[in-house]
């Protein structure tokens, strides 16, 4: 088990403990520069292993999440229950205004120059050959995660990122071609800053979301969201696009879901399926250029298959400037 500063998807660690069956003192991999007992020590992280996990996640299953408590320090059962029922719940907890960062900077670096594996390459290629326009993008940060930017990058934009709580003058002063909404932590209905911030970009400019900005999407476009029993968390959830009729295997970790019965189906399609339980998974506007996605499309280190909805969201912002200068041309004529 080893870490390395390229595959970092934060400067700072978020979690507050780690609970594993097994855990390595050995780090092996070629591009290891840390081992993971330096790394969680240097972040303060305790690691509690030798634990039966698959136990552990039968019993949430069957429960629904729980909250809990780690500690070494032989405090007394009673007291670390006591401790754990004190915690705040997660619905009603707005998190991403705690996590965003303090002012907006300028990402520039893609994955491509991270590391020379055939699936690089390969996308190096494509990208090469392929669209060279680039694309104004504003990142809003609500728990940005760094592959995101470095995908967002790939495929040709300048990316801008900016604080949970920018509002859409202060963004579109910055000229954007499209605005990405990140994922984040918390129950996204308390995040009403960020509800209104998307309605207010609404028709503006082309949108794109995922997780948290999923969910921010389905609450601008008059939907309402729900806590899930246990949540989705892990790489191997089978999703459904309605739209190809393709599944897609997902990364994925949230707790929250948007319910599609209280999307207005006349402005709201929805494109993305969860085979697992059937939950929604994606939507679109039916009319203005805003789509999103529940799961997490730049998955790192996989799975893959969802890369797409990049090239997606270039294009649709393709398509929208062309049909702005279509409509300027008309309004000339």
């Amino acid at each position: 088990m080893g870490t390395n500063l390229d595959d970092e998807e934060s400067t700072l660690s978020h979690i507050e403990s780690l609970v594993v069956r097994e855990f390595s003192a050995i780090a092996s991999n070629w591009r290891s520069s840390e081992s993971a007992q330096a790394y969680l020590s240097r972040h303060n992280i305790p690691v509690l292993w030798d634990v039966d996990t698959r136990a552990l996640v039968r019993h949430i299953r069957q429960v629904g999440a729980l909250r809990g408590v780690v500690a070494t320090d032989g405090t007394p059962a009673t007291l670390l229950v006591a401790e754990a029922r004190a915690l705040p719940s997660m619905a009603g907890l707005e998190l991403a205004s705690r996590v965003t960062t303090e002012k907006r900077y300028v990402w520039d670096r893609g994955s491509i120059e991270l590391t020379a594996s055939p699936w690089h390459e390969a996308m190096g290629e494509a990208l090469s050959s392929g669209e060279t326009q680039k694309f104004r993008v504003v990142a809003y940060d609500f728990g940005i995660k760094q592959n995101i930017l470095r995908l967002l990058v790939d495929h040709n934009c300048d990316v801008v990122v900016v604080p949970a709580k920018t509002s859409a003058e202060d963004a579109l002063e910055l000229k954007p071609d499209g605005v990405f909404l990140s994922n984040g932590p918390g129950d996204p209905e308390p995040a009403t800053y960020a509800v209104e911030t998307i309605r207010s970009l609404l028709g503006r400019v082309p949108v794109f979301g995922i997780c948290l900005g999923h969910q921010l999407c389905g609450l601008a476009l008059g939907g309402k969201t729900f806590k899930l029993r246990f949540g989705h968390h892990g790489s191997n959830h089978p999703v459904k696009n309605l739209l190809t009729g393709q599944v897609e295997i997902t990364a994925q970790n949230h707790g929250f879901c948007v319910d599609p019965d209280s999307l207005p189906s006349s402005d709201v399609e929805i494109t993305h399926l969860n085979l697992n339980d059937h939950t929604n998974e994606g939507l679109r506007h039916r009319s203005l250029p805003l789509f999103s996605v529940q799961y997490h499309p730049e998955a790192s280190p996989g799975p893959h298959d969802s890369h797409y909805l990049f090239r997606q969201f270039t294009e649709t912002i393709s398509h929208w400037k062309l049909s702005g200068a279509l409509r300027r041309g008309q309004a000339k004529a």
